[in-house]
């Protein structure tokens, strides 16, 4: 296929999955290693499509440029969607998405998370380098018998209960749209969420970001937990009220937390700023805290999801052309994945 694409806020690893994935289709990518703006939106101009990730800004601006400039389709080559304005883009220009890409990869990042802060591994390892043996301040607990709450159980909490039952642990489960079969079968028990804030020693965010899930982990939230519970955030930043996560972990409320994700990220994860000063003090502060574990959003991170990102992504441009059926956009009215497969309206 002739058709070029304009790839933003590619590294390395991106151009090389893409590159191995495109022989298959023969689109004419090229990569920019800036993010999309409306600083950089002006070098769309002549092509077909445009391929962005989480952190580039599809805002009314952009998306005006874009359809001034003939791009027909925008894709994402991620699952979320909360960088695009859909009320500028309705009836211009489609959006599509990767729904689903390895659960297993974010559901695993989830457990070192959760291994390593239990076990403080991550600063053995610095120890023994250092030739330090002492264990000292290194102390875990069995997470054998212990109590796990997953918020949302898509895919990735689904991937995740099976490991955390492995562990022997319980699993409590909240989802506003609760699949009872499925607890019933791996014998996990779906509750509200008062009583998994109140019950779980370790809580794990699996959920979407939408207006009810905004900060759902916050001051009042927090004080309905258990004294010392770890927090496990794989989703989205916001999430989580990090201002109320740092007072959690001051008051020792909150005993540790492993983030993959923040929600103020965009200017930080994906690049390297070791030689720069952290100018947002929120984060700054997050990073002092020794029971506070950060990965740079990570969790999506392994061969086969890349892999399978590169293959979606491509696909979803194709079927644009190819017949205009786009069975992974994201609907403009509801701003959900669309249920066209389903023949049923989303509105």
């Amino acid at each position: 296929m002739d058709k070029k694409i304009a790839f933003f806020d590619a590294k390395p690893y991106d151009r090389q999955s893409f590159e191995e994935v495109n022989k298959e289709f023969g689109f004419k990518i090229v990569y920019f290693d800036a993010h999309l703006s409306s600083k950089t939106v002006e070098v769309t101009q002549g092509f077909d499509s445009i391929c962005v990730f989480v952190n580039d800004a599809v805002n009314k601006e952009v998306i005006g440029h874009l359809v001034e400039h003939g791009v027909k389709i925008i894709a994402l080559r991620c699952a979320g969607y909360n960088n695009v304005d859909f009320v500028a883009a309705y009836g211009k220009i489609p959006v599509v998405r990767v729904p689903a890409y390895s659960p297993y990869a974010v559901a695993e990042h989830a457990i070192a998370l959760m291994l390593s802060l239990n076990r403080k591994t991550h600063k053995a390892y610095y120890r023994t380098r250092d030739g330090n043996f002492a264990i000292k301040g290194l102390l875990g607990f069995d997470m054998h018998g212990k109590t796990a709450g997953i918020i949302g159980t898509g895919k990735i909490g689904k991937c995740l209960v099976p490991i955390l039952k492995g562990f022997g642990m319980h699993v409590l489960a909240y989802d506003p749209h609760p699949d009872t079969g499925y607890a019933d079968s791996v014998n996990i028990k779906y509750v509200e969420l008062e009583e998994l804030y109140r019950k779980s020693d370790v809580i794990s965010l699996h959920c979407p970001l939408t207006s009810e899930t905004a900060h759902m982990i916050n001051r009042e939230s927090i004080k309905q937990m258990k004294d010392g519970v770890m927090i496990i955030n794989t989703g989205r930043g916001k999430l989580v009220d990090t201002v109320a996560l740092i007072e959690g972990l001051k008051s020792r409320k909150i005993g540790s937390a492993g983030l993959d994700v923040y929600e103020e990220e965009s200017e930080y994860f994906f690049e390297d700023l070791s030689s720069e000063m952290i100018s947002d003090d929120v984060l700054a502060r997050l990073l002092t805290f020794p029971n506070v574990l950060i990965t740079s959003h990570q969790g999506f991170f392994t061969a086969e999801a890349l892999h399978n990102i590169a293959k979606t992504t491509l696909d979803n441009i194709t079927e644009f052309f190819n017949d205009g059926y786009l069975r992974n956009e994201v609907c403009y009215k509801c701003e959900k994945p669309c249920l066209k497969e389903q023949k049923k309206p989303c509105f």
